[in-house]
């Protein structure tokens, strides 16, 4: 098990145990460059700071927003970043990853006006401007359980995660699903507008159903083998969302460049040097949604959080032995955004895997917005332990290290656990959560 602890007090501490790890990473000391304002599309970004979608799993059981899950929009809407990503919103029951996970259709699209009008206006009178909000479509394939128990939704059958517990064939989606779950991501786009969204996340990530078929070389029919074949899905579904939307709507995705597996069970990797980043194909089809489909922006994120978390969010404690230090995998994850960066100058890329450095994680963001890495900086557990962590940057310059998360994996354990999720450190709502179900608050 990986018990290793941040320990930085000063720049001077990270910057000698960087040296000391053969670690790059561009930090700065002047953060000014957060609170420049980016357009995608003719829409304002008002700063360089993104609330990364964290799915809640506090939904209710019609798909609609629970109590828990306004608070949480509420507490960043409050909090001052400039882009808030909508978390993982199912476009059909069978997609959805537990039975309270957040679920869009017509009859419930009013729900979801409320909230997206609410964390507008919520910003502007706080803030003093209209965040940027994107909803983000998914369908969450073998992580599916929507009543609760497994019902896994497949591409392939890949022993590497199904090991002695195959995954009945009957299971894998077939290529007229696939199409008809094309359409619905387009409708869903169409909704997600008409309700005040200001774009619509194609999820590609973290294992999920379009981010496991980017690496079905072993699937028959239209949708496996061929580069072509296993970006159709992918491509498709950008299509669909475009078709059925404004010019000015905002169709992005949360894209896994690299999953951290070998071949042939990852995308972004080659077959001979198996887990090493290989960033041919995942460049080659930023290029297709970027430069032949129009899209603007694109959050750029790696690893399975289900399988190898290390490398999807580096952590001070790990379930497993891990002998990777955590500043490589933060290394390794604003390298894979620079890659996509350098290549395509004028798309907006979003960042992830900041919130390691707690309070030195601003001069991260800035460093690598000043480098060329990505244009804005996303932070995901950093939202959910210390939801005022943007206005902390913007107004004070500095973040409080006792209110920054700890990368503990608690608020993981405790949705995973109960259906809830949020900070069981900092959060007194959800430390109650996690002692009520005898788990430990250290």
């Amino acid at each position: 098990m990986n018990t290793k602890r941040f320990a930085y007090k000063s720049m001077d501490d990270l910057q000698s145990a960087l040296k000391d790890l053969r670690v790059e990473l561009p930090l700065d000391d002047d953060i000014k460059i957060l609170s420049e304002s980016i357009s995608v599309k003719g829409r304002k970004i008002a700063n360089r700071i993104a609330v990364q979608p964290m799915e809640g799993a506090d939904g209710n059981l019609d798909g609609t927003p629970g109590e828990l899950t306004k608070r949480r929009y509420e507490r960043f809407a409050k909090g001052g970043s400039g882009l808030i990503w909508f978390e993982a919103v199912a476009v059909q029951h069978e997609g959805r990853a537990n039975p309270r996970q957040l679920m869009l259709d017509e009859k419930n699209a009013d729900k979801f006006r409320e909230i997206v009008e609410n964390i507008k206006e919520i910003c502007i009178k706080t803030n003093g401007f209209e965040p940027v909000v994107i909803m983000q479509l998914t369908h969450s394939g073998r992580q599916s359980r929507p009543d609760g128990t497994p019902r896994p939704v497949i591409a392939c059958n890949k022993p590497l995660f199904e090991k002695d517990k195959p995954i009945s064939q009957e299971s894998i989606i077939s290529d007229d699903e696939l199409k008809r779950l094309e359409i619905k991501m387009g409708n869903a786009a169409r909704i997600a507008e008409s309700i005040g969204f200001d774009g619509v996340d194609i999820k590609a990530c973290h294992g999920y159903l379009n981010n496991e078929l980017l690496s079905a070389y072993q699937r028959k029919g239209e949708y496996g083998g061929s580069f072509e074949n296993r970006i159709r899905f992918m491509v498709n579904s950008v299509a669909n969302a475009m078709a059925n939307t404004s010019s000015e709507f905002i169709v992005t995705s949360r894209l896994n460049v690299y999953d951290g597996f070998p071949y042939p069970h990852g995308f972004g990797v080659n077959e001979r040097d198996g887990l090493e980043p290989d960033m041919t194909e995942p460049l080659k089809l930023i290029d297709i949604l970027h430069n032949k489909m129009g899209m603007g922006m694109i959050d750029i994120t790696i690893g399975n959080p289900y399988v190898n978390p290390h490398v999807n969010r580096p952590s001070d404690f790990t379930a497993y032995e891990c002998s990777e230090h955590p500043l490589k995998g933060v290394e390794r994850l604003v390298n894979c955004a620079k890659a996509v960066q350098r290549q395509f100058k004028d798309l907006v890329v979003i960042g992830s895997g900041l919130t390691y450095l707690r309070q030195f994680s601003p001069h991260l963001a800035a460093g690598a917005i000043k480098n060329r890495y990505f244009s804005i900086a996303g932070f995901g557990r950093m939202s959910f332990a210390y939801p005022n962590f943007a206005n902390d940057i913007l107004k004070n310059g500095y973040l409080a290290p006792e209110k920054c998360c700890i990368t503990c994996g608690k608020c993981t354990q405790l949705m995973r656990t109960s259906g809830n999720a949020g900070c069981v450190i900092r959060d007194g709502i959800y430390a109650e959560f996690f002692k009520a179900l005898k788990l430990a608050v250290k």
